[in-house]
């Protein structure tokens, strides 16, 4: 077993005389403040949280109130237009309605009469004779236009009696079926369809204002 080998003139403690040992005083750590990365304390923290949210909720608030203001102007948008429809006429209204009701007459009055045509044919001499009659008397010069397939049905229905009752059949192509426009030197009679259903729907009208 080695002995312990003596320490070095270097490695001894230094040994303080008295005067040396009242002049030492104790060594205090420096005071070193946060640098820029440093640790915050708990108040800035609620701080920074606080603002956080105070920010967020006004920024929730402006978009909730700008969609309920986009929201309240499109229901008065609405609720304008509601009231605009409202807020006419009842003349307007009555006027609307009387547009329909003669629309449906008319509709209904064509049938009526094209059913009447295929049936009966010779329905159209019956339309003739009726507005020669509305003729005043000496009326000369008489001229039916009828549609030509009308035409051809009255000449082959009075034959020779046209010519003797002082009319002549008149070829008319812009006629439609079923009517005929009587015309003279003087006077000129409308008894095509379209005038005689517009006469049936306003018949229809002012039998629903009474």
């Amino acid at each position: 077993m080695s002995e312990p080998r003596p320490a070095a003139p270097s490695e001894r403690p230094k040994v303080l005389s008295a005067e040396e040992a009242a002049a030492c005083r104790p060594w205090a750590l420096p005071e070193v403040g946060p640098g820029p990365g440093g640790t915050l304390t708990v108040a800035e923290l609620e701080r920074l949280q606080r603002q956080a949210y105070e920010e967020a909720y006004a920024k929730g608030l402006a978009e909730g109130r700008r969609r309920g203001e986009d929201e309240v102007q499109a229901r008065a948008r609405q609720l304008g237009a509601l009231l605009q429809a409202l807020g006419r006429p009842l003349a307007q209204v009555d006027e609307e309605v009387e547009q329909e009701l003669a629309q449906l007459a008319l509709a209904i009055a064509k049938l009526v009469i094209r059913r009447e045509l295929a049936t009966h044919p010779g329905e159209v001499v019956a339309v003739i004779r009726e507005a020669l009659g509305i003729l005043p008397a000496g009326a000369r010069r008489v001229r039916v236009h009828l549609h030509p397939e009308d035409a051809a049905l009255v000449r082959q229905l009075l034959a020779e009696g046209v010519e003797e009752e002082g009319w002549r059949v008149v070829e008319d192509p812009a006629l439609s079926r079923g009517g005929c426009r009587v015309v003279t030197e003087s006077s000129q009679i409308d008894a095509t369809l379209e005038r005689r259903l517009q006469a049936i729907a306003a018949q229809v009208l002012g039998g629903g204002r009474e």
